[in-house]
């Protein structure tokens, strides 16, 4: 545990695209904000499981891939020096006899926060595992659940795993670089754009792509390499498939983990929150994006920016309740324009 205490107005859990415009209507109002997240990485979702997909719904941006959303908000929050501590967990939140929170990770680092805002979309996610004996030998170096780099299958006998989107578009991207390329679903529908699986289709047809309708069964290695993996096939019999290397992408497991025990009002793994501040049944702990719940909510980025727009004010309230509120915008506001660095003589 580390003796020394971050004090800070507001911590923020979670740095996926709602937390991080959290920081920023926080920043507007001259409040200063720490950032958590279990990921090695700021983005969330968007960063780690499909930093490549086109998002089409965000105003003044007909196109925006999810990672350049990411970037975009890291650099629209940058004015504000929020302090980023990536890859901790946070494991224990504790409300203070003066009103503010004791907040500690898993790494040991402790925050005392004035307010804390839970920004952490499904909760701490982890992909789902391939369940066949010996796996976990083998991950990260034979099996992965996410493409860190692409050109490290280039060449390779892959077998990939999955009917969704992930497991698509690696099929479609690694098939005309690998050595050989197998697309194992439990089932022959597959969840994709009707375009991309023409293209697989294609691809299957010139031979440079096999579709496998089966369920993983076995490991086939010698002397601590993976050979191939054993296919249990919808009529019962077992084929083994060669492979150097295994794409699993069944999905994330949301979890709300450690969240779970903090005494925050849960409805079906969801915070529930007011309308009006986005506030738990904690006094000072908020809550906005996709982990939270309200009736007509709509888990959308959208969404989540507007209720970081509300948080940020009711937060401000809560650190300073004799402040007086006023509503000021950032084309005519000397004070936020300061803040953002934009002020003019």
């Amino acid at each position: 545990m580390n003796d020394t205490v971050i004090t800070t107005e507001v911590v923020v859990i979670g740095a996926g695209p709602a937390g991080l415009f959290q920081v920023f209507e926080l920043g507007l109002l001259g409040i200063k904000a720490h950032v958590l997240d279990t990921l090695r990485q700021p983005g969330g979702q968007c960063t780690e499981l499909y930093p490549d997909k086109p998002i089409y719904d965000i105003p003044a941006l007909p196109f925006c891939g999810a990672q350049e959303l990411v970037d975009r908000l890291l650099q629209q929050i940058k004015p504000f020096g929020a302090e980023f501590h990536l890859g901790e967990e946070a494991v224990q939140l504790q409300p203070q006899d003066s009103g503010r929170f004791r907040v500690v990770t898993a790494a040991g680092t402790v925050f005392d926060a004035g307010a804390v805002v839970i920004a952490g979309g499904v909760g701490s996610f982890q992909p789902r595992r391939l369940s066949v004996e010996t796996a976990e030998q083998f991950e990260g170096s034979h099996i992965h659940y996410r493409v860190k780099s692409a050109s490290d299958f280039h060449g390779r006998k892959l077998v990939i795993f999955g009917g969704g989107d992930s497991a698509l578009d690696w099929a479609l991207d690694l098939a005309p670089k690998a050595a050989s390329i197998a697309l194992v679903h439990r089932r022959p529908e597959f969840r994709g754009a009707p375009a991309t699986l023409a293209r697989l289709r294609e691809l299957a047809a010139a031979g440079k792509l096999r579709f496998v309708e089966g369920l993983a069964h076995s490991l086939h290695s010698d002397a601590g390499a993976l050979k191939g993996v054993h296919v249990k096939m919808a009529a019962g019999e077992l084929e083994l498939l060669e492979a150097e290397q295994l794409l699993v992408f069944f999905g994330l497991a949301p979890k709300l983990g450690p969240i779970a025990e903090w005494g925050l009002e849960i409805d079906k793994r969801a915070i529930k929150v007011d309308t009006e501040k986005f506030q738990s049944n904690i006094p000072g702990v908020f809550a906005i994006g996709d982990i939270n719940t309200y009736p007509g909510k709509k888990k959308l980025i959208l969404s989540g920016f507007h209720e970081a727009a509300l948080a940020s004010f009711a937060i401000q309230h809560y650190l300073y309740p004799a402040k007086k509120q006023f509503l000021q915008y950032t084309t005519t506001s000397p004070a936020m324009q300061k803040r953002l660095g934009v002020a003019t003589a």
